[in-house]
């Protein structure tokens, strides 16, 4: 890939939350930005032009290779495949139904192999894949198996399809960032059995205080950044890897 080259980016979910900071970014830098999501992307910003949505189910293959095929039709390239689909829910073992369950895997795991499995068929090579994880990915926490087990999982996936597709030059990698207040992520930590147990503000305040090496959390636009950073051709020797976005919560 080439910089000075107009890019062609897919996220899917790049609608709202982390997704929108993803899509305003590569937006920016002038790339031509596909969305898949389920409704409709409100955006008013610098080059609205190069946005196109496409209503998808990002649980569905069928969509995800639609999105794929919309996107190369249009711009005849696809370079950076943004896996950014995401469900967040706290939930004891003993709550844990095979529905919730499914729906967690379904969301936050097939999504990654359903969009993965699109770009390669689509895209063919010379490109990068990027799945949005978790630092949940990497450690676990109460009442927060289900979650954390998709989020391993796409660590996994991540890591494995970087061998895999290594020899079509395809890069694979995954971003692991802690907790980012975003509205999906408020909305589920309002629930009896999150960690913040209703108060949380004071709980974003205390982790930051009590977790954080630099006494702050991320922000979606510097998720953005790292995704971005990953598109750039100099980071083509970087491939599989999982990066933590977290202020030092987690230093590995």
């Amino acid at each position: 890939m080439h910089d000075n080259i107009k890019k062609t980016i897919i996220i899917t979910g790049g609608n709202k939350g982390i997704g929108l900071a993803i899509t305003k970014k590569y937006l920016k830098e002038n790339c031509n930005v596909f969305v898949g999501a389920r409704s409709k992307i409100l955006y008013n910003g610098p080059n609205k032009k190069n946005l196109y949505f496409v209503k998808i189910n990002a649980e569905n293959y069928k969509s995800h290779l639609k999105l794929a095929k919309i996107a190369k039709k249009k711009t005849k390239r696809l370079d950076v495949y943004i896996n950014n689909v995401g469900l967040s829910e706290w939930k004891p073992i003993n709550f844990i139904t095979n529905q919730f369950l499914n729906k967690m895997l379904s969301i936050n795991l097939k999504s990654v192999f359903w969009g993965a499995k699109a770009a390669t068929t689509i895209g063919k090579n010379n490109l990068s894949i990027i799945n949005i994880s978790s630092i949940a990915g990497k450690r676990g926490s109460a009442n927060n198996s289900a979650y954390c087990a998709s989020k391993f999982a796409v660590n996994g996936v991540t890591q494995s399809l970087a061998k895999e597709l290594g020899e079509k030059n395809i890069r694979v990698n995954a971003i692991c960032p802690v907790l980012i207040k975003t509205e999906g992520l408020v909305k589920a930590l309002d629930h009896k059995f999150s960690p913040a147990k209703k108060n949380i503000n004071k709980f974003f305040k205390e982790f930051s205080n009590q977790n954080s090496a630099l006494g702050k959390l991320p922000t979606a636009e510097d998720v953005a950044s790292i995704c971005y950073y990953l598109s750039k051709k100099e980071t083509s020797s970087i491939t599989g890897q999982c990066i933590n976005i977290d202020c030092g919560v987690f230093p590995q």
